[in-house]
């Protein structure tokens, strides 16, 4: 992914509207990605839960500080219509993000974050930055920096409790 932290660094520097991020209540990109356990996540796929979308990277140190919490909050609520997909733009292969990824027990889909998928979130230059995607797929928070457990089980529970 030798591409996707310039197009993060040039999303921020330019100012162009492209760049702009999402507003909330906006429906979220479209997007298909491949899992570095080799499956298929889609939007279309996660119509009806709550998903957070994380930019991330291995070098990042609130990136790895939040992880523990969106594992634990992940096998808690896994089954109970929350997902999470983490979208690291490390510069790296999936071979070699694997171990970083078992060291810390991540139990929660992982794939490289491509230049359509960072063109299309516009996460900005700041990692982390988690959207979150309510049941219908709209955009309903941006959060940029590191999550606490209290902020995801606020946004969970009232996202969860919508129709």
């Amino acid at each position: 992914m030798k591409y996707a932290l310039p197009l993060l660094m040039a999303a921020l520097v330019s100012g162009c509207a492209a760049a702009l991020p999402p507003n909330s209540g906006q429906a979220a990109p479209d997007f298909s990605v491949t899992t570095l356990d080799g499956g298929t996540i889609t939007l279309a796929g996660l119509k009806g839960k709550v998903v957070l979308v994380n930019f991330w990277a291995t070098w990042c140190p609130p990136c790895r500080a939040e992880i523990p919490d969106f594992a634990a909050f992940y096998a808690k609520n896994k089954d109970k219509g929350f997902e999470i997909i983490g979208l690291s733009v490390d510069e790296m292969s999936a071979s070699e993000l694997k171990p970083f990824l078992a060291a810390l027990k991540v139990n929660y889909p992982i794939a490289l974050a491509t230049p359509k998928i960072i063109r299309d979130f516009a996460p900005g230059g700041y990692i982390p930055t988690t959207f979150v995607i309510d049941k219908k797929g709209m955009i309903r928070d941006k959060q940029v920096g590191g999550m606490d457990m209290g902020s995801f089980e606020e946004l969970f529970s009232r996202l969860s409790a919508e129709k």
